[in-house]
């Protein structure tokens, strides 16, 4: 995945080339330096209301921060495992 953040603003104006002024999304794609298959799904995600695009930001945003927050814990658990069985074998 590209660490590429484009802004909602050329978002908006890259899908209005396609749908307003009749440019093929190859066409578009290839002059802004994006993907193709990302422009359809700009398109997708605009064609949805305001509040549900937002709706769905902030539900992806909380999984991404949950994923860390798991993946930190997983780890923490697992040193506290290995310490355990270390101390628990230092000490027969």
């Amino acid at each position: 995945m590209s660490n590429n953040r484009y802004t909602e603003e050329f978002k908006i104006e890259a899908v209005k080339q396609i749908r307003e002024q009749g440019h093929s999304a190859y066409e578009v794609s290839k002059r802004l330096g994006i993907a193709t298959d990302t422009l359809y799904r700009w398109a997708r995600q605009l064609s949805k209301p305001q509040a549900q695009r937002t709706e769905e930001r902030s539900q992806a945003e909380e999984i991404r921060r949950l994923k860390a927050e798991l993946q930190r814990v997983t780890e923490e658990r697992d040193i506290l495992k290995k310490a355990a069985a270390y101390f628990a074998k230092a000490s027969r």
